[in-house]
């Protein structure tokens, strides 16, 4: 199992996940968060299909800061419900995972 992971978050605009990037990273929670825009969702919510144009964080971290990325974006998140999907990350630069594992103090 991967000690590392890449945390997928969509938020409803700019400043939102420019806020939430730079509060992941100055908690220590995430080594470091991308903000991509101009992702377009297509999504059923409450019966009805949706659709929204977010701005996507991928929040690069430890298996162990999870719980704590979690909370920190459900506890600041404007979505009711809002995506938190962790996948693992295989491989990577030796370099960079070292990296990571001195900037994640979760």
């Amino acid at each position: 199992m991967s000690e590392y992971i890449l945390i997928l978050n969509t938020c409803p605009d700019k400043n939102t996940a420019e806020t939430l990037a730079a509060e992941l990273v100055d908690l220590n929670l995430a080594a470091c968060v991308n903000v991509l825009p101009g992702v377009h969702s297509t999504y059923r919510w409450q019966g009805k299909r949706e659709t929204a144009d977010e701005h996507l964080l991928l929040v690069k971290t430890r298996r162990d800061c999870y719980a704590g990325v979690q909370q920190a974006l459900r506890e600041r998140h404007p979505y009711k419900l809002p995506e938190i999907i962790a996948v693992p990350i295989v491989e990577g630069l030796t370099g960079y995972l070292r990296w990571m594992d001195e900037q994640c103090k979760c």
